[in-house]
């Protein structure tokens, strides 16, 4: 008997299912593969994020009388902060706590430059839709150069997920 025939043939392993968050992980990833790419992106997801509660922290917000003194610490970033926690928890318990914080870190940023505007500094929503439009456009544009494409559609759904993206990357490497 031949040592050939004597081998048992390779059994095939199914496939595991990917969790919702790894599918999207997994579409995600395929428009950042150099590390320029990632890094860039690393950036001006921090940057977007940032200016978006910027401007929702900048819009008008109604006075709600059934607030009486609390009305100065509600506002459309609160809703946008809720509703992002919500979703990250929904995706990924874990690291939506630690959204919960980074999102306060900002919200504190955002606080700050709120109080510089009320001192003669530049308006808290031009300088968020600045950066928010600087940051936008160069991470769009950096797909572009490197010959990916994607929808705008595709790029605002991408962007709801990638801060979980980039801290699952962030404790990846410290869990290594």
């Amino acid at each position: 008997m031949s040592k050939s025939s004597s081998k048992k043939p390779k059994q095939s392993q199914p496939a595991v299912p990917l969790s919702p968050v790894d599918a999207l992980f997994s579409k995600y990833s395929e428009n950042y593969q150099t590390q320029s790419q990632k890094t860039i992106h690393w950036v001006c997801v921090v940057v977007i994020i940032f200016s978006l509660l910027g401007i929702s922290w900048a819009a008008p917000f109604p006075h709600l009388e059934f607030l009486k003194n609390y009305n100065g610490f509600f506002n459309w970033s609160s809703f946008l902060i809720a509703a992002l926690i919500y979703y990250y928890y929904r995706l990924m318990p874990t690291l939506s706590f630690v959204m919960f914080v980074v999102l306060f870190v900002f919200a504190y940023g955002i606080t700050k430059m709120a109080d510089w505007q009320n001192a003669g500094g530049p308006p808290l929503l031009i300088v968020s839709a600045v950066l928010f439009i600087a940051a936008a456009v160069l991470q769009f544009s950096s797909l572009r150069l490197k010959g990916r494409t994607t929808s705008f559609g595709d790029w605002l759904k991408f962007m709801i997920i990638s801060p979980l993206w980039v801290l699952h990357f962030v404790f990846r490497k410290k869990a290594n």
